[in-house]
């Protein structure tokens, strides 16, 4: 309220409305509920004084007596029976909102949680890990989604619990993340393809014809990094994925390289051969929102992934 300097009426300025005090609404319950100023000082360890102008602020606030004298007690006043139920209400409401997580109980627990990952590590990870969810917790669902050129900005969304990945750059703020695990690149080819027998040389690896993978699209990783000191080989196709990369070692003379433990369930019946030369390693690291780190249900899916692939 301000005063207008040519009427002397107060006006209304909504702009510079006062903040109500939430901590009253706790006060005007126990008052309510006792009865007696004294009685609620004691409830909320408050001195009679302090108490009393607890009460004088309420009823500033209110614009209600709320408790009036009769005899040597207080009654409440038509508006405060209105309120009594209402504030109850809101601070039981607060005090759910302010109390921790209720334990988390897996048996009931319906929740659809979604991990951006690739296919090879569906392929060999997503049968356990389903079975695990499926075992502990029967109303959890789980959508995998398929790995996009990298962007850390997809977990700030709503879309996005987990991601797998290779973490070559840093981390921003608000994502976190763990290691999963090592994995060590190899070679693949058809059983029948040349390099499927005798001793697999840098010269003869560079010799054939490869299949590259790059979800952007490159011709050149981390293979072609650590064979360059001896030579390079000749990459003639390139795709975005490793299953898509064994498709084609397994029916043409393409040589795929990829991660060992990554690939296991999709080589069955191909020739793997420990590359000539240092192989390079990858460390494939879980990501997560930093809003979910505390969340009892997400850590107990990362707690299970972790497990799946160890």
């Amino acid at each position: 309220m301000s005063i207008d300097v040519c009427t002397g009426r107060q006006v209304w300025e909504p702009g510079r409305m006062a903040r109500p005090d939430l901590n009253l609404l706790v006060t005007l319950d126990v008052l309510l509920a006792e009865g007696s100023v004294t009685r609620a000082g004691e409830r909320l360890a408050l001195s009679p004084s302090a108490m009393s102008r607890a009460l004088a602020r309420l009823r500033r606030a209110t614009g209600d007596p709320l408790l009036v004298r009769a005899g040597r007690g207080l009654v409440p006043t038509p508006r405060a029976l209105e309120l009594r139920d209402r504030v109850r209400g809101l601070v039981r409401e607060a005090e759910e909102v302010l109390r921790p997580a209720p334990r988390l109980d897996l048996p009931t627990l319906d929740r659809t949680f979604s991990l951006r990952t690739s296919d090879g590590f569906v392929e060999r990870f997503g049968p356990a890990l389903v079975a695990e969810v499926g075992a502990a917790a029967p109303g959890v669902r789980l959508r995998f989604l398929q790995k996009a050129p990298k962007d850390a900005g997809v977990l700030r969304g709503a879309d996005v619990d987990l991601e797998t990945g290779v973490v070559d750059q840093p981390l921003g703020s608000d994502v976190v993340g763990t290691p999963l695990f090592t994995d060590r690149f190899i070679g693949v080819v058809r059983g029948e393809h040349p390099l499927g027998s005798g001793e697999v040389t840098t010269a003869r690896y560079a010799a054939a014809r490869h299949v590259h993978v790059s979800r952007r699209g490159l011709t050149e990783g981390l293979v072609d990094e650590a064979l360059r000191p001896a030579g390079r080989r000749d990459v003639v196709t390139v795709v975005d994925g490793f299953g898509a990369a064994l498709a084609l070692a397994r029916a043409s003379d393409l040589v795929a390289t990829v991660p060992d433990r990554h690939t296991a369930n999709l080589r069955a019946g191909m020739h793997r051969f420990e590359l000539p030369f240092p192989a390079p390693e990858v460390t494939v690291s879980l990501l997560w929102h930093v809003r979910f780190d505390a969340d009892p249900a997400h850590r107990w899916l990362r707690d299970l992934v972790r497990a799946v692939t160890r």
